[in-house]
């Protein structure tokens, strides 16, 4: 009877599989057209994704260091935060299983510590450790980092990335035009690209290409490129002189775009390269990338030819002068506000930002001693020990303290300012506490740390209007966009400092000669595409 059940059942069980099998396969079906039609924002497979990253200008000319603590560092889901187009509801978040390191973005300033270089680098590789494998790597970096004792840090960095995630993971790396690529740095590297813009107002745009690229390569399932053509341009060049603002760089880097997309191209860049390191590795860069060797070859050489062509055009991107010539004319203009540039202390540029000789020689000018002169504002100075006293006696008080040459104190001793409190923010995430004192008609700005002043809030929040100022004085190169657009006029004065615009008059050791224009007579250079072999040749 049991058998006969059995057997029963087992002949209903077979009617009843070609429907099972139709309801699953219809199931299926139905669940695959349902993730076919969200393919474009979740992956069957998505791939996993790393992202790592340090950023930072390092001037061997100044006598600053940077510590650890300068890099900000973002750990884990933090890092989304520095990446408007990773938000969750973006159209990239989604197309992976994204796995971020660490992330660390420093302002400008002095070689990095040793220590600090290997306590962030020990921490990204520990924690890429505990995430791999990967498919793929955003490798976030600026590309002008100096560390003591160490010679091109970024490609050092890729290469302990590669001991950990393995060659086969595409890293694609996302870089300042200054930045600096090395041999080493290119051939670790699958994809690289680099911003087109100076000022860089393309930054965040660069770095989504970066990861687009990374995206589409493991998508497509085409992976690394074929090819990776790298051409050294023996030219180095302040960003002062290079701006996309105005010719020949706007001309030259117009080209870079519409080389990038040309058929069996990934991405092509151009590096101004970091002026004020003394590295062999400082100097211009072209490189291409993509799967047709031709393309990439020639487009390469076109754009590296395009740069040293008109290497003796490269002019300041504003009217430069001694700082006596350029208060001169900011006194007798009627054009206000009138910008100067104080750009031998640059701290977006590696300067340590606390050079005081042009706060000294503004405040010894008769124009700006009374009251009821000239009003300039000055931007800034870092005095920690001030800023404590003007935090002490409060918004009104009175003031005599010292500011400035702690670290660089080269070329004029700390400056004295005797006068009124007129402010006072805690908060700012690089300056810590500001404060305005009142010397004369200048309004001086000291900060607990240093802080760079790029935009009209930065003075409005201080209760300053640049607007209505008579002159403005910024640690700056070429004026950032906000500022560029309020100036009425504006003198770039060549100011001493660890990112003296006069490169002909540093000492320059280590740089590889000859090279435009500390050699200006030198030969043609050779500038046919080197292929750099891939990431995981050997």
């Amino acid at each position: 009877m049991k058998t006969t059940l059995f057997a029963v059942f087992s002949l209903l069980l077979g009617a009843f599989q070609p429907l099972s099998s139709t309801l699953t396969r219809s199931f299926d079906e139905e669940k695959t057209s349902t993730e076919t039609t969200r393919i474009s924002v979740v992956p069957k497979a998505a791939p996993r994704i790393a992202i790592a990253g340090l950023g930072i200008e390092s001037s061997t000319f100044s006598p600053a260091l940077t510590t650890e603590e300068a890099f900000h560092a973002r750990y884990g889901d933090q890092v989304f935060a520095a990446y408007p187009f990773m938000s969750p509801d973006s159209g990239i978040r989604p197309k992976a299983t994204w796995l971020p390191a660490l992330v660390g973005k420093s302002l400008p300033g002095g070689a990095v510590t040793r220590e600090a270089y290997e306590s962030l680098v020990k921490q990204t590789l520990e924690l890429l450790k505990k995430n791999a494998p990967y498919d793929g790597l955003f490798f976030d970096i600026h590309g002008a980092m100096s560390v003591v004792g160490l010679d091109d840090p970024e490609g050092d960095f890729i290469v302990r990335i590669r001991e950990v995630v393995g060659t086969k993971t595409l890293i694609s790396t996302s870089m300042d035009l200054h930045g600096n690529v090395s041999w080493r740095l290119a051939q670790n590297t699958d994809l690289i690209t680099c911003y087109r813009m100076a000022p860089h107002e393309d930054a965040m745009q660069t770095k989504k290409r970066a990861v687009v690229n990374l995206l589409d390569r493991l998508e497509s399932g085409k992976g690394k490129p074929a090819y990776k053509a790298w051409i050294p341009i023996p030219v180095l060049l302040p960003g002062e002189k290079t701006s996309t603002r105005i010719e020949p760089g706007k001309r030259i880097y117009a080209a870079v775009t519409p080389a990038s997309m040309q058929k069996g191209i990934i991405d092509a860049a151009m590096w101004v390269g970091y002026a004020w390191a003394d590295e062999p590795r400082n100097h211009a860069v072209v490189m291409v990338t993509g799967d047709d060797k031709k393309a990439v070859t020639s487009t390469a050489e076109k754009l590296a030819k395009s740069f040293w062509d008109v290497r003796k055009e490269f002019a300041f991107v504003a009217p430069t002068g001694t700082l006596k010539e350029a208060l001169d004319k900011a006194v007798n203009s009627d054009k206000t506000p009138y910008f100067i540039s104080d750009s031998g202390d640059n701290p977006t540029a590696g300067g340590a930002g606390d050079v005081t000789w042009t706060i000294t020689e503004i405040l010894k000018r008769p124009e700006f001693q009374k009251e009821n002169g000239k009003t300039l504002i000055y931007a800034s100075i870092p005095g920690p020990e001030l800023v404590a006293k003007a935090v002490e006696v409060g918004v009104g008080g009175q003031i005599d303290a010292l500011a400035g040459a702690k670290v660089d104190s080269r070329f004029a001793p700390p400056v004295r300012l005797k006068g009124t409190v007129t402010a006072i923010e805690h908060g700012d995430r690089n300056a810590e506490t500001e404060v305005v004192v009142k010397v004369g008609s200048v309004s001086v700005i000291v900060t607990k740390k240093r802080k760079p002043y790029h935009k009209e809030a930065d003075f409005t929040r201080l209760g300053l209007n640049p607007r209505k100022a008579d002159v403005v004085v910024v640690k700056i190169g070429y004026l950032e966009p906000e500022l560029y657009n309020m100036r009425a006029d504006w003198t770039l004065s060549l100011t001493p400092g660890g990112v003296d615009q006069n490169l002909e008059g540093l000492e320059y050791k280590r740089v590889k000669r000859p090279i435009f224009p500390l050699d200006k007579d030198m030969k043609e250079p050779d500038l046919k595409a080197r292929l750099v072999p891939s990431s995981d040749s050997k």
